[in-house]
Formats: structure tokens, sequence, C-alpha cells
């Protein structure tokens, strides 16, 4: 039994995040994945037992490491407002760094979040915990308006995702002239949801009332 443990968990993880990403849950292969990872099956089910234990580890690996990004951040004292523009930094660099972040979660939503046990929504919602943290005690210290925390996180992170999601679709659209104006590099967008959320929460009569409580 000392041969399996000797196969890091991450290679498959970092497998399979490839594989979800691509197929989906019901579409995903195991094969699939072990041929990825370089691995035989039985090592496969060896640290994971099955198909769906090994993607919520994915997802509880991959919520867990964007929640202790963004704990710190809530944690370091600064202004609500940087802090909420180092979140918006730090979630569009997660992304990046995690592409296939953004498709599976897209899948999830469109399943009604049908694979996330109560163990995977628990590391899932350390995410929103933070940043509506974030955004009440703005609320609270007089920095923001009053709104919804939940409202206001939800409006920040959906165009977010949706944008790095369609990072594909963007380049055969750019490619083929298809899209005026401009080009949208990802550090303009950061910066557009950075300005917009200010904007939003901010006390110039500019944010949508809709958001309030």
């Amino acid at each position: 039994m000392a041969r399996p443990a000797r196969v890091s968990p991450d290679r498959i993880l970092a497998a399979a995040a490839v594989e979800f990403a691509a197929r989906g849950y019901a579409g995903a292969r195991v094969d699939s994945i072990a041929r990825r990872a370089r691995v035989n099956k039985a090592m496969l089910y060896y640290h994971f037992r099955s198909k769906q234990g090994l993607y919520r580890a994915l997802l509880r690996d991959t919520f867990g490491r964007a929640g202790e990004r963004l704990e710190t951040i809530a944690a370091s004292g600064a202004p609500p407002a940087d802090q909420l523009d180092s979140v918006i930094v730090s979630i569009a660099g997660f992304v990046r760094q995690h592409q296939f972040f953004a498709a599976i979660m897209l899948r999830e939503i469109a399943e009604s979040g049908a694979h996330l046990d109560a163990a995977t929504l628990a590391a899932l919602a350390a995410i929103p915990r933070a940043v509506g943290g974030i955004i009440q005690r703005g609320v609270d210290e007089g920095a923001f308006r009053p709104v919804n925390p939940l409202a206001a996180y939800f409006s920040m992170l959906a165009p977010m995702v949706v944008y790095m999601a369609g990072a594909p679709i963007r380049r055969r659209l750019s490619a083929r002239r298809l899209v005026g104006g401009p080009a949208l590099t990802d550090d303009a967008f950061v910066h557009y949801i950075q300005d917009t959320m200010r904007r939003t929460l901010g006390h110039d009569g500019h944010g949508d009332t809709r958001l309030e409580r």
C-alpha cells in the first residue's frame, strides 16, 4: 500500500481540473484523468475513492485557496475601499492562475450546484464571507453607503467570472476583427470593475439604490 501514496494528490487534482473544465462532471472520465496525471486508476482511487470524491476535493482545494487569499486581505487593516480593490485584483489573478475555475463554476451554476455537498459548500462560503465582511465593515465605518453585502459581492463577481471564462471567445472575435473599439486588456477590465464598485458603494450619488437593504 505504500506505492500509491508516493504519487502527489496535487498532480491528480491538476489533471482533474483540466478534464472537468473541458467536459463537465458528467462528461469527465476517470480514465482520461488518470492518463493526464500519468497514474493508474488504482492510484487515483486510492487518494480520492471515486470521481465524485475527486471532483469535490478539487473544488474544496480551489475554494480553500481563494478563501485564504481573501481572508488575508480582510485581516490587513487597510481601508475597506483599498481592501476591495485588492480583492478584485486577487480574484482576477486567481482565476487567471486557475483557468479551469470559471468554466467549472459556470457549469455548477447551470446545474444548480448539484455536485456541491455540505463540506464543499462550506469551503465555497469562505469567499463571499470574506468579501461580505469587508463590505459590511465599510458600511459600518461610513466608507460605503448602506448596501446588502452579498448583493454587492455578486454584482462584482459575476462579470469577472464571465469575462475570464469568455477569454477564448474574445480571442476569436478579436482575431476576426468582429468587434470594434479599442482592445480590452485584463488589467483594463480589472480597473473598470474597481472603479464600478467604488462608484456603486460610494456616497457620490452614482450608486444603484437597488443594492440597498
